[in-house]
């Protein structure tokens, strides 16, 4: 059984990502689909909160809207309920409130899913610097693998898969799941080097170290590929692009605080800017 979260706020991208995990179940059996949705609890600030006075009139107000949107969203994620009843799908859908980044936190740590699946709008300028989104946090610190949506994708039509990588470290755990990639997607997977000048190495030392992580982990059906670029995450996004790939592959040391403001993370930038879905997993 492969347990999957999707987060979900019924937004369009929402949809996409729902709709790639639903896919899933086609090319993999044994597929349990969490859809979790989380309504942000609204802050109560002034002397109305109280009671009495003007102030109380507008919180009353909110209050409503805030009951009113339980019930809503209930009857939104029943009818996705309803819709998957009878399907193949095994899926269930769940409310929670209180922030988003922490209920999603909260729900890995509960149901310890093997794959999220989030759609994802990207982030940019000041944003992307100081805050990033939801989305950018959970590939960050999520202990499983996390796949980004940006558009409608056809799981059945994914055909050519990037996993980018410097291929210096030979984990296992991360070797393991890029073959159950292989296993959920029958596709050819393009293992790439991206060379910049800033940290250059000749094409045989990059094809060494593919070859030497290939052969350990007993990989097949593998194109090698080293691509020169002024940078690592314009480097896999063109790469990609080139060979028009269906899934960009990509592990992230998930980095936070002061660091992660310093040095950033090639693998968060790429989901930012990519208009492929991305695949990431947080390795230490």
């Amino acid at each position: 059984m492969m347990k999957v979260l999707v987060p979900y706020d019924f937004s369009q991208t929402a949809d996409y990502a729902l709709n790639f995990a639903t896919g899933l179940s086609e090319n993999y059996s044994g597929i349990e689909i969490t859809v979790l949705h989380i309504i942000e609890t609204p802050v109560a600030t002034g002397m109305g909160t109280m009671g009495g006075g003007l102030d109380s009139v507008p919180e009353f107000e909110n209050q409503i809207y805030f009951i009113e949107l339980i019930e809503r969203r209930k009857k939104q994620l029943k009818e996705i309920d309803e819709k998957f009843k009878d399907s193949a799908v095994t899926l269930k859908t769940k409310l929670v409130l209180g922030s988003v980044f922490k209920g999603i936190t909260e729900s890995i740590a509960e149901q310890s899913p093997d794959l999220i699946v989030m759609g994802s709008k990207g982030a940019s300028g000041l944003e992307e610097v100081i805050v990033g989104s939801n989305t950018e946090k959970v590939v960050r610190t999520a202990t499983c693998p996390v796949v980004t949506i940006k558009a409608e994708t056809d799981v059945k039509k994914m055909k050519k898969i990037v996993f980018a990588s410097d291929f210096r470290e030979s984990d296992e755990k991360v070797a393991n799941r890029i073959k159950r990639i292989q296993t959920v997607f029958d596709a050819q997977f393009y293992f790439v080097v991206v060379n910049t000048p800033g940290n250059f190495e000749t094409t045989r030392e990059s094809m060494n170290r593919i070859r030497t992580f290939v052969q350990k982990h007993h990989f097949e059906n593998i194109k090698a590929e080293v691509y020169n670029s002024l940078s690592e995450e314009s480097g896999i996004i063109e790469f990609a692009d080139d060979i028009d790939a269906d899934l960009i592959a990509m592990t992230t040391h998930g980095r936070t605080g002061l660091i992660h403001l310093i040095t950033g993370s090639i693998a968060e930038d790429v989901v930012n800017h990519s208009k492929r879905p991305v695949w990431t997993y947080r390795v230490k």
